[in-house]
């Protein structure tokens, strides 16, 4: 489809390249935040961590390679096995969160000296036992990095790393995204006891952040992982609308018949269902698309079937 000078000025708007710089650069800060709840608490707290940025803490503790490295090149691998397996279709905010996660980790890691810890100073004023500053430090990294990921997700990024591993499995298997980073998390954060300079409580500690990140993500995002129901009703560009979340977002988008009683005109209304994560993403693209567009969000129970969770035999 040819695109003339007229329609490239009527979808690219002033509003549009603002709302859409504001987004990459809340995404920036997010990852900042991340990458700095690992330098500045994780990792002086000799802890270990989940997903790619916990694998390159591995990898640091054991070759002395900068998690920033490390990171870009996990992710550069699974995103090129996924390529090939799915399909080239990542977002490109995953891709700018990728980048900017390792540049954040390389700039942090850079900035502040080996051992220093965003609670150092907690030892100067009260000198408490090393283990405690150890847990201190832990969980405030865990509230940190997931603040972080919780801004990203509001603006429609992601981290990678385990989000791509479950997409290359679920190719395959139905397996729900939960129980994929549960496993994945499970062996990644239990292979630091093998590790000399960390141990079993590294692997203690380690776990205790996962609970606490995802807590914090849940309780910010009000409970990504739970589902939303969406209908949208558009009279002209319920089309376009339905198009647009397809291509861009990967969820199934269905159109009802419907009839508006005041006006008595026909049409149709787009249900989607997705994650309560995604929720944001949804409404933005209808109200880039159709701002008079009425929109009904409902929270539903259970969602099964691909891309959420399986439908077990009873």
């Amino acid at each position: 489809m040819n695109l003339s000078v007229g329609d490239l000025k009527e979808r690219i708007t002033p509003r549009k390249v603002l709302i859409t710089f504001k987004e990459y650069v809340v995404m920036t800060l997010g990852m900042a935040l991340y990458a700095f709840g690992w330098i500045g608490c994780i990792l002086p707290a000799k802890s270990m961590g989940a997903g790619a940025a916990g694998l390159a803490l591995l990898i640091y503790h054991l070759t002395g390679i900068p998690m920033g490295i490390s990171v870009l090149c996990i992710n550069g691998i699974l995103l090129l096995i996924a390529g090939f397996i799915v399909g080239w279709n990542f977002g490109i905010k995953t891709i700018f969160c990728i980048c900017m996660m390792s540049l954040w980790l390389s700039i942090w890691q850079g900035v502040f000296p080996e051992g220093w810890s965003l609670l150092t100073f907690l030892a100067d004023a009260s000198n408490p036992e090393p283990l405690f500053l150890r847990l201190l430090s832990a969980i405030l990294g865990g509230i940190i990095t997931g603040i972080g990921i919780a801004i990203c997700f509001h603006e429609g990024g992601s981290t990678g790393g385990t989000d791509i591993v479950s997409i290359i499995i679920n190719k395959y298997r139905t397996i729900s995204y939960g129980r994929i980073v549960m496993i994945v998390d499970f062996f990644v954060i239990g292979s630091a006891i093998f590790v000399k300079d960390l141990g079993i409580d590294a692997v203690i500690f380690g776990y205790i952040i996962i609970a606490v990140l995802s807590y914090t993500v849940d309780y910010i995002q009000s409970g990504n992982m739970q589902s939303n129901q969406i209908m949208i009703f558009s009279r002209d560009h319920y089309s376009e609308i339905a198009d647009t979340i397809t291509s861009r977002t990967h969820r199934g988008a269905t159109l009802l018949d419907s009839k508006g009683w005041y006006t008595k005109e026909e049409g149709y209304v787009v249900l989607v269902v997705c994650r309560k994560r995604e929720t944001t993403q949804m409404l933005k693209i209808v109200r880039a698309i159709d701002p008079a567009a009425f929109i009904s969000v409902g929270s539903v129970m259970g969602v099964y079937g691909k891309g959420f969770e399986p439908l077990k035999k009873l």
